[in-house]
């Protein structure tokens, strides 16, 4: 493995990889890892590692994130899937995939090349899974169809469900499937909105640099065959998950929907139901911890500083009560 110096500066490097998926497409995906300046690269980690999974037309650029779990004793790892951030092409439609579990290619393969860096290093072999809102929803799937690998998971605002409750998404399936299986790719015409966009881009109103190169602002078009294959993961929630590692899912205290603007979308999720992913979380599995930031956004790490801080104190005392401080011994590595 060759590691670059990534977008975000010294203390970042990326490695870009091709893993061929279940339908035997060969997909791109680049992993980051935070190095910080000054700490040996070669030093073991007691806590082990994490895995971070952005959300739909996202890439990974919250350097507070990493430096949160570095600091706790992890070593921290973030994957731009296919078709977002760092691997965007102009030939490939961003964002698009006809099922969810094309990803679990990439996502196994990284999990591999952090398993041997730990192995290498006398690292611990936990290892934390962490979504946000899309990646939320994959990293959940993932996690339930191959138990034993990863030890603990966090959900940041995942999208877990439809707006409203699972008639919606039926009827949303309904609608969307015919064309999903004749014609994938195509757009479907639904009203743009970019308010959260607005809340978080230091472009708009917001405090944080975002490249509109690895995120546009008002997202990627919405695919017949993406939103079927979204809609499929849903109902597979719905049916219940039954992950048996202990779950952490954050999120905002409410939510503020519409197609106007209003002022409360700055300390509110303005892109899913809160009270619909509460409900749905309790479905992950037999050991979830629910927390919910007054005042969060969509992702509740890119809050006001207060807000931001008392989503940082929720997870680092999950963490400390879940993680920091346990015997690892028993945890077996991945063939």
């Amino acid at each position: 493995m060759e590691w670059q110096t990534d977008i975000l500066g010294a203390d970042f490097e990326s490695y870009a990889f091709e893993a061929a998926g279940p339908d035997g497409v060969v997909r791109r995906a680049t992993l980051v890892r935070h190095v910080p300046q000054g700490m040996p690269s070669a030093a073991p980690t007691p806590n082990g590692s994490v895995l971070f999974l952005h959300g739909w037309s996202d890439y990974f650029f919250n350097v507070a994130l990493a430096e949160f779990w570095t600091g706790l004793g992890f070593r921290f790892y973030a994957l731009d899937m296919h078709n977002h951030g760092r691997n965007l092409r102009a030939d490939t439609p961003g964002g698009y995939v006809e099922h969810l579990d094309d990803y679990d290619a990439e996502i196994a393969q990284a999990i591999e090349m952090i398993r041997s860096e730990e192995k290498l290093k006398g690292g611990s072999a936990c290892l934390t899974l962490m979504g946000h809102s899309t990646g939320g929803l994959i990293a959940s799937l993932w996690v339930s169809r191959y138990p034993g690998i990863v030890q603990f998971l966090v959900l940041n605002s995942p999208w877990l469900e439809m707006h409203g409750s699972s008639v919606v998404r039926r009827a949303a399936q309904t609608m969307v499937s015919p064309l999903a299986w004749l014609r994938p790719r195509t757009i479907l015409r639904l009203p743009e909105r970019g308010f959260y966009y607005r809340s978080i881009s230091s472009s708009a109103e917001g405090e944080w640099t975002l490249d509109d190169k690895y995120r546009p602002p008002l997202a990627f078009p919405v695919r017949a065959g993406w939103l079927s294959a979204v809609l499929s993961g849903h109902a597979r929630v719905a049916r219940g998950l039954r992950i048996d590692i202990p779950i952490l899912v954050l999120i905002s205290g409410s939510s503020a929907n519409g197609m106007i603007w209003q002022e409360s979308m700055r300390h509110s999720d303005a892109v899913l139901d809160v009270n619909t992913m509460a409900l749905r979380a309790m479905t992950l599995g037999r050991s979830v911890t629910l927390e919910r930031v007054e005042g969060g956004l969509h992702d509740v790490f890119l809050s006001a500083g207060p807000v931001r801080a008392d989503a940082y104190a929720r997870l680092g005392r999950w963490v400390h009560g879940y993680i920091c401080g346990r015997e690892h011994q028993h945890i077996q590595e991945t063939p």
